[in-house]
């Protein structure tokens, strides 16, 4: 996979972040507008990152195993509006006019397939821009995986992990596993904030090497990491993304074109 470099694009954090900040549009059903500037943004990232393949990548139909491992996962989250879940193939559509199709796979989330994606073509020495605001994705950063904020314009890379979390790319599952991850509302280890947690990173490196080591931590905050212990190791499981879905797609079919 020399010289391949595929646009991973995480669909419903395009659209929905689009929808939320958008005017109704003057269709009756009012998506003209979010549609339109959904594909200005798709095409506009396509320009500046250049890619040969690109794929845009979708939710799912149903519950995912998150929430079979977990009831309250996402429960915090404000659901779909059904003026956007009933409009969902319009702006498939408008994708495919673009030249990028789209997929997904029932029971499945999208950043499961992405990171799927992402280290098997990273394997395979192909190179992979996963277009999101998704702070889940900064796990996968490597050499041959970055990750793309479309709104700002810019490459969230490990300087950027350093700056906001104070820890490694590899490290962030382990600190919201111990911090949690509101967003999806992941409790991890009640009390713990992201600077206590990547403080613990530091000293003991691994979530496992923190909880191996928790009778060494004094205070309050080692008597919180021994009670929810399990809590942690849950978190962990859940927002580790999983890479082994099979998707069984040809990247052929999604070779970008360029105008």
């Amino acid at each position: 996979m020399n010289g391949i470099k595929v646009l991973l694009i995480d669909a419903m954090n395009l659209i929905r972040r689009v929808h939320a900040a958008h005017p109704e549009g003057e269709d009756p059903q009012g998506m003209e507008g979010p549609i339109v500037s959904c594909v200005h943004s798709l095409e506009r990232s396509l320009h500046e990152c250049l890619p040969s393949h690109a794929i845009c990548v979708f939710e799912g139909r149903g519950k995912s195993w998150r929430n079979d491992l977990f009831a309250g996962y996402k429960s915090g989250r404000q659901p779909m509006p059904d003026i956007l879940r009933e409009n969902l193939v319009r702006f498939k559509e408008a994708f495919e006019i673009s030249g990028v199709k789209s997929i997904e796979k029932d029971g499945i989330e999208a950043d499961d397939i992405i990171a799927t994606l992402a280290r098997k073509i990273a394997s395979q020495n192909g190179h992979v821009i996963i277009l999101s605001t998704d702070k889940i994705f900064l796990q996968l950063l490597s050499d041959h995986i970055r990750v793309r904020d479309h709104f700002k314009r810019a490459f969230l890379d490990e300087s950027h992990v350093r700056e906001r979390f104070g820890i490694r790319p590899g490290q962030l599952v382990d600190l919201l596993s111990l911090a949690g991850d509101s967003t999806n509302t992941i409790p991890g280890v009640p009390g713990i904030g992201q600077k206590t947690a990547a403080g613990l990173l530091k000293k003991f490196s691994t979530l496992e090497s923190v909880l191996d080591n928790r009778e060494s931590i004094t205070g309050k905050t080692g008597n919180l990491i021994a009670e929810h212990a399990p809590e942690a190791l849950l978190a962990k499981r859940l927002i580790r993304l999983r890479e082994d879905i099979e998707m069984g797609l040809n990247l052929r079919l999604f070779r970008y074109q360029h105008g």
